[in-house]
């Protein structure tokens, strides 16, 4: 008699595709988060606090307040997205 545990064991793993669900479910919520500002500005300030958290190579290591200022906003309230991102992602580094 088989029972639902044993198709555990018989259905192979394919790591290839357990690792793309794993990034499309990561993009899709770096995606999400990014998308929830309002106008076309809040988002872009959104995008620039995801890439402020995982590479800020890419912004030249820019501050949250020099991020603030070149968008009209202050360090705090950018500081806030900043712990929002991290938050919905899980994403400390």
């Amino acid at each position: 008699m088989k029972t639902d545990t044993d198709l555990f064991f018989e259905v192979p793993f394919d790591a290839q595709q357990e690792a793309r669900m794993l990034a499309s479910e990561v993009i899709c919520r770096l995606l999400l988060w990014m998308a929830d500002g309002r106008s076309i500005e809040e988002r872009g300030l959104r995008v620039c606090v995801a890439l402020y958290c995982v590479r800020p190579d890419l912004l030249d290591h820019a501050t949250l307040g020099q991020i603030g200022d070149n968008l009209g906003r202050t360090r705090q309230a950018v500081h806030k997205l900043a712990i929002s991102f991290r938050e919905t992602t899980q994403i400390t580094a």
